[in-house]
Parts: C-alpha cells; structure tokens; sequence
C-alpha cells in the first residue's frame, strides 16, 4: 500500500512545563520521564509523514547534557530527517527553558527510528522527505551515514570483541564512517580484578516486573516504547546505586533497540546489572523479556528490548565522582565486562564522526568570496568547517582529493606522504609527516583516506579521514605520533564545470594555538592553505 498526497516531512513540536510528579529527588526532570516524552514526539512526526500508525524500532545513542528542573520548560521538537522505504529517520531536539531569566539550553538531541505499521497484510511505501532548507540537505546527507553504522554496528562490536583476544593491526569495516578501533590498548588483565575494593558484579543485579496496562499502550494494544525506556532507566538506576552507594544520573544511552512488540496484558520482566566501571562512568545493562498468561506459566521468555545505559555520580558541590572498581564472577559476566570496552570505543568513534556538521551555517567567518570558514568548539575539542567554491566538475575534485600523495602540492602541512597498505578500491592507509610547531617535534600520523561516490545526483561526494593503529608502523622517537580525530572533504556538485568543497576537521587541545593565531587574524595559514587548495585543483582540473 502507497500513501499518497505530498510528503511533509513530519515535523512536530512539544513544550510542557516541569511538575513535581515529573521530577527525583533533586527536583530535577527524571530521564525516563524524558525519554517518554521524547518517544512519544518523535513518534507523531513520524506519523504524520507516514499517514498511518507508527512504533519505534531504535533510539541511537541518547547525550543528556543539561537538567530540567521544577517549573523550567521544556521543549521537544521532531522532524522526519529520511525515508527508508518502509522505516524513517527522525531527529529529536530538546531543549530547556528558564521562565525567570528566559534562557535557553540544549538537553539532548537524539535520533530515532521508526516503522510504518499498516493495516492489513500490506506495505507502506514511504515517500521521500521535501528538503527545504540547508539543515535539512544536511541532515538528510548525515542519516544515510546514521543509517549505515545502525546496520553495521553488531559486525563492529564483533571485530572488537574478537581483538580483544588477540594483536592485530586494526580492524575496520566496510563502512566509511566507521572506523574501530583496537581493544588491545584498553583490556584490564585478569589480575586486576582481584584489587581488594573491586566490587563483585553480582550485588549489582536487580530485577523488576511490570505488567502492562491499557495507560502503557497505544489504541492498536502495543506498549509504548518510552513507557518501556522509562521502565529501563528506573531499573538501572537502581543497579548503579548499588554500586556507588550515591543518586545516579543518567548522561547517556547506547541505542535502544526493540527486538519484539508487547502488548496489553503482558508481563515485562527487567533485569539489569552492572557491567564496567570506567572512572566517573558505569556502564549498566538492561534486558528485558516479555511473557502472555501462557508464556508466563510455561517461563517461556520474549526477548523485546535491551539497552546499555550510563551513569555518573556527583557530590554536594557538582564534582564528578569515582566508581569502584567491579569484578565479574562468571565467563558471562566477563563477556559482558569486554563487551562494554567495546561499546565504549564504538561511542567515541561514532561521535567523533558524525559531529563534523557546522553550528552556525548563517555566520561564517569569511576572508574572501571564495573561502568561508565555520567554528563550533565543544569542551576541548574545536569543529572547523573550510566551504571552497572551485570551478572544475565535482567528480574531478573527488578523484584528487581522495589521492593523498597529490596533498603536498597544495598543503605544506604534509611534508610527506606515502601509501602503507590498500585495503581496498575505496580504502587506503597513509604515513604522513608533518613539519613542527614551534618548540616541538616533526609530527607522523598513520590514516585511513576512505571514499565514497554519491547514491543520488543530491549527495555529495565524500572522502572520510580518521587515524588507525598499525603494529608494524609503531610511534617513532624522532616524531610526535598524533592522531586526527575526524576529518574530510565534501564534494557537492554546483554546475557541469563547478562544485563546492567542503573539508572537514575536529582539533583537540594540542593545536588549540595554532588555531586561535587563525581565528584572531595573526595569522592566515587556513585560508591560505585553502586557496592553494583551489588553485591546485583548478589548475589540475584544467588539464582534464
């Protein structure tokens, strides 16, 4: 079955003020109050880009980054970013509001997905979403990317799992945004579970039965999704109390995923237990299995739902606190224990990789009509966006610059650059040497240049960068081995002889200085360095 009429990209938008009833203990918004509304917004706008009833098949990993309390504002805002045949991407933005001084906070921003649940045996075929900004071209780029690591990230975790038990050199799927990262370096020994203060993982565990009623579901029976969130949540939190013997708080969740569908009259069993600690964060995880009268009797379980959360702990004054060192007791709990080393590593890699997109596209900075430059600085690590109008055909552009041995012609931060292994027609891994900043060492980096043609004449060309760990490759004492956190080009096609390059590049600490000399106008190394990257390619172009 195709709905027809005009796709209107399902955006919704929720405000409701903070009660009492809503809020813990610290008179803050709980999380799984949150994670109900945010559910239950991001669902409407999926509905009404589709016609007909929607549920949730998984919420990505979720960041809360600031705290509601009593009588603030919040507002959750949602928005259907693309369709997938029969599922939906939809983007969940929420924010806090201070009715007293009128300012405004981001809380978290999510991203969830969603299918089509007709009526009858037939299929929906969703219709592709109207683009009508350039945040909306963005997002629409970036959920094809959201999309492949979802479908990757099993076959990810696998490969980590598998290098924890052995040296490799790297491991990396086929995926361009995607890169994992070695278990080696980050695996605790055996002996360190016998530390005296580790705490053993079983006083961790907690169990809690729910049965569904008629307030949980929706009018087709089936529970809520956020009902079920909130659910895990409640049942972690208390799992991580007993460890930290403190009020956890929630900061994270790595991707809800619903396996199965409940329904009213169901009993929903939780189980959660503690699998790592990493210093100021635990990690829990949630299982959770339903059974009808019949299942009930017969223990025959549903497996419907599991989630992984994290927690932190502060003191009186706002301070992060420490976990305690946990210990598992059974092969299961090991399991478990490396498996949230794993995840860990995928977070941080999919962070890093899908945070490239600039804060403030209305707002460049600009040193010419050809070069505008985007900032977005995050802790302590800075976003930069470099936007080069170039007048050769974008498919040229792509194939020069996803050669990086042409990178010394153009940027005289490479001083040299050579081709170590390639992995494949699209993947390639680089040892490159960089000059040095003042007072340090020549820099060498070790890269995986990944390409990537467009799948629609609307996409553009891509060229990821993100450094890796190869053995036979190891640090050397005559340089400083630095890493390039998530870099890359964009290639987007304007005409049939001009194109818009977009390169992307996250910066840590380290180079902070070097930047700010950039941003305060001491100096022009950027704009520099991109004008050269112009000049090169259209004079290159030219010979074409």
């Amino acid at each position: 079955m195709e709905r027809s009429g005009a796709a209107a990209g399902g955006d919704v938008c929720m405000c409701q003020t903070v009660f009492p009833a809503h809020a813990n203990h610290r008179g803050e918004l709980s999380a799984g109050q949150l994670l109900k509304w945010m559910d239950a917004t991001a669902c409407l706008a999926a509905e009404k880009h589709a016609g007909v009833s929607c549920v949730t098949v998984s919420m990505d990993d979720v960041q809360f980054e600031e705290a509601a309390r009593v009588g603030q504002i919040i507002t959750i805002k949602a928005k259907v970013n693309r369709a997938f045949k029969t599922s939906m991407e939809v983007g969940i933005k929420v924010t806090v509001q201070d009715i007293l001084t009128n300012v405004e906070k981001i809380v978290s921003v999510a991203y969830a997905t969603y299918v089509a649940k007709p009526v009858g045996a037939g299929k929906i075929e969703l219709e592709p979403v109207k683009l009508l900004s350039t945040e909306d071209h963005l997002e629409h780029t970036l959920a094809i990317e959201r999309r492949r690591i979802r479908l990757s990230y099993e076959q990810v975790f696998q490969n980590l799992m598998k290098e924890n038990n052995k040296e490799g050199d790297y491991c990396v799927t086929g995926d361009i945004f995607f890169l994992a990262i070695r278990l080696t370096s980050c695996c605790i020994s055996d002996d360190s579970f016998e530390e005296e203060d580790a705490v053993s993982t079983h006083l961790t565990h907690v169990q809690s039965i729910e049965l569904v009623q008629p307030p949980h579901a929706n009018h087709h029976g089936n529970t809520f999704g956020g009902q079920i969130m909130a659910w895990m949540e409640t049942v972690a939190s208390i799992s991580a109390s007993r460890l930290c013997h403190s009020y956890p708080i929630l900061k994270s969740v790595n991707m809800f995923k619903f396996w199965g569908p409940s329904v009213v009259g169901d009993r929903l069993v939780f189980n959660a237990i503690v699998n790592n600690t990493f210093q100021n964060s635990v990690e829990v995880g949630v299982r959770v299995e339903a059974y009808n009268c019949e299942e009930w009797i017969k223990d025959q379980a549903r497996h419907i739902n599991s989630a992984f959360l994290i927690f932190n702990t502060v003191n009186d004054k706002g301070e992060l606190l420490a976990f305690p060192r946990i210990k598992p007791t059974t092969k299961d709990g090991m399991r478990r224990y490396h498996g949230a080393i794993a995840r860990r590593r995928i977070r941080l890699a999919r962070k890093c990789m899908l945070s490239v997109k600039e804060d403030k596209p209305s707002d460049p900075w600009e040193r010419s009509n050809q070069i505008k430059i985007w900032t977005h600085e995050e802790g302590d690590v800075l976003s930069l966006k470099v936007e080069m109008q170039v007048k050769i055909q974008s498919r040229l552009a792509f194939s020069l610059l996803s050669d990086f041995t042409f990178r010394q012609q153009w940027d005289k931060h490479f001083l040299t650059c050579e081709v170590l292994q390639a992995v494949n027609e699209d993947e390639k891994i680089y040892y490159v040497t960089s000059p040095p900043m003042t007072g340090h060492k020549p820099r060498d980096f070790v890269i995986l240049v990944s390409q990537r043609q467009p799948c629609k004449p609307s996409e553009p060309y891509t060229v990821a960068v993100k450094s890796v760990t190869l053995t036979s490759v190891p640090p050397s004492p005559e340089y400083c081995r630095s890493e390039i956190l998530c870099a890359g080009f964009q290639i987007y096609s304007d005409s049939n002889s001009s194109c818009t390059v977009c390169y992307f590049n996250q910066v840590t600490s380290g180079v902070m200085p070097y930047l700010a000399a950039n941003l305060t106008g001491s100096s022009k190394s950027i704009e520099d360095t991109a004008l050269e990257c112009v000049k090169f390619l259209e004079l290159k172009g030219s010979k074409y």
